[in-house]
């Protein structure tokens, strides 16, 4: 009688086991499908600088119009910009091509 009583309890601890496995595993899954930057696909875009502009003023357009930074800090964004474009200053020319991401 006692043997039957702990299979039925170990079928239970069993079967809770793979419950929590299971749910374990969709809560997972569900948090890996949201669209994050890493998952989205981004493109490049060339901009051209202009007379006088700085690099402060392109990241704010950057800022307010481009999906790819939103919500980033300004710094992060001219950091950025001059990572991709392998500028070593801030400094920028009439004419200058710049990559710029974009979603």
């Amino acid at each position: 009688m006692k043997n039957k009583s702990l299979k039925k309890s170990s079928n239970k601890f069993s079967m809770s086991i793979l419950i929590i496995v299971i749910l374990t595993l969709g809560v997972i899954s569900l948090m890996g499908n949201k669209n994050t930057l890493s998952h989205m696909e981004t493109s490049l875009k060339t901009i051209y600088v202009s007379s006088g502009e700085t690099l402060w003023e392109i990241a704010e357009v950057e800022l307010s119009n481009n999906d790819y930074y939103a919500d980033k800090d300004i710094r992060y964004i001219i950091k950025d910009i001059k990572e991709i474009n392998n500028l070593s200053t801030s400094n920028l020319y009439s004419g200058q091509e710049l990559i710029i991401p974009s979603l």
